[in-house]
């Protein structure tokens, strides 16, 4: 019997692609930096960290969608509505830290990448990656978000063949994967690695981002049958991004935890990649290496989309494309010009991304949870109470790690 697609399935399969834009923030060259070392230095015992920051990111992507599905503003825009000049701006530089943070992991990790493949100084390679990202920026100015939604969807689709194939050579113990779903820490190490992996899953800019991707794909929908068909097709489209961008995680840390751990020198994505060419093979690194190339070029871009899209909410101002690139685009030059350590600097600007994450969370479940301007689709208290939960315990993580910094 042939199989067939049903016009409402075909209908909310047409309606999927900003979630995928929003989830290459969650497999950029920082998450790898942060899920290998912690595969390479303490085992199985932090996937439960990847599994519920997923769950997380998911929660959180789809209110971020549904603001500006609702709303017909991007959050940006709703943080900023009726709060003063002062304020905006204040709360305009702490975001531009953490895109300056977001593009120091994508630049970074693509030079590292380009390294890897052709032997580029990692300078040149940074300097690729910037105007590959303007010209994948270019691609959405010119030809439309659908196209660019297609583009960034395929570059998601080489990463994920990339760090998958690892695993499907080597599969790791079914029972060590199982035994690092318990929740626990093993010393203040492993609390700063899964900060870093917690803010390199839960993306502030991606968080910001979305309530602009759904918002300029499908309009401002009426309330009603339409809207609630936007939202059903929203919650697929968000549960099969985050599906992927999960699975792509997890490898990451399995084929660390399988095949590098107690190996030297597997602290940086250098070390990484040679000890699995070492014990998998050239065919098995190429395919990494690729994959943290594609990792850098769609992560960029989609982290320079956002910080002009930021820019624009919350200061009413629309600048040049290649200057907004160049603000955040210079710092990670800078870095790779000063040949500071790579692999610690990508696990490092994880961290700062951590604690930029309340300033997106906690406007977003305030708005989303506001009757007067969500109407019949404000969050119900289940949904509510969870937003907040994942704000309190990203919260006491970032003090954890403050006082672990400080004392030790």
């Amino acid at each position: 019997m042939a199989f067939t697609i049903r016009a409402p399935q075909r209908a909310t399969a047409l309606l999927l692609g900003p979630a995928f834009v929003a989830a290459i923030a969650y497999v950029d060259p920082g998450n790898v930096a942060a899920n290998v070392s912690a595969g390479a230095q303490f085992g199985f015992l932090l996937v439960w960290v990847i599994i519920v920051a997923n769950v997380m990111a998911g929660l959180v992507q789809y209110l971020s969608a549904k603001l500006g599905l609702v709303t017909g503003r991007t959050l940006p825009e709703a943080v900023a509505q009726g709060t003063g000049t002062r304020t905006r701006v204040a709360y305009w530089l702490q975001a531009e830290l953490v895109a300056m943070a977001t593009d120091l992991a994508e630049v970074v990790g693509g030079a590292i990448a380009l390294y890897l493949l052709f032997g580029l100084p990692l300078l040149i390679g940074g300097v690729i990656t910037g105007v590959v990202s303007l010209l994948l920026l270019a691609i959405q100015n010119r030809r439309g978000q659908q196209v660019f939604e297609r583009v960034v969807t395929g570059l998601l689709l080489v990463i994920a063949i990339g760090f998958l194939a690892s695993v499907v050579v080597e599969p790791p113990a079914a029972g060590d994967v199982l035994g690092g779903v318990v929740p626990r820490f093993d010393g203040p190490e492993s609390v700063l690695l899964a900060t870093a992996m917690l803010g390199a899953t839960v993306m502030p800019h991606a968080v910001y981002l979305h309530s602009a991707l759904a918002r300029d794909r499908h309009g401002h929908a009426e309330a009603g049958a339409p809207r609630q068909r936007l939202l059903r097709a929203t919650r697929w489209d968000v549960g099969l991004a985050m599906l992927v961008a999960g699975a792509v995680n997890l490898a990451m840390l399995l084929v660390a935890a399988t095949n590098l751990q107690g190996m030297g020198g597997t602290d940086s994505i250098e070390g990484a990649y040679s000890a699995v060419q070492g014990t998998l093979g050239h065919v098995v690194a190429l395919f990494f290496a690729i994959g943290l190339l594609a990792s850098g070029l769609a992560s960029t871009s989609v982290g320079a989309y956002a910080g002009a899209m930021i820019m624009q909410g919350l200061l009413h101002r629309s600048y040049p494309l290649l200057l907004r690139r160049l603000v955040t685009l210079v710092p990670a030059l800078v870095v790779l010009a000063l040949g500071v350590d790579a692999s610690r600097v990508l696990v490092l600007s994880q961290v700062v991304l951590s604690f930029g994450i309340p300033f997106a969370l906690v406007p977003l479940i305030r708005l989303t949870s506001n009757r007067t301007l969500m109407g019949a689709d404000v969050n119900g208290r289940i949904t509510t109470g969870l937003g907040w939960i994942v704000a309190a315990i990203i919260s006491v993580l970032n003090v954890v790690l403050i006082y672990l910094t400080v004392t030790g």
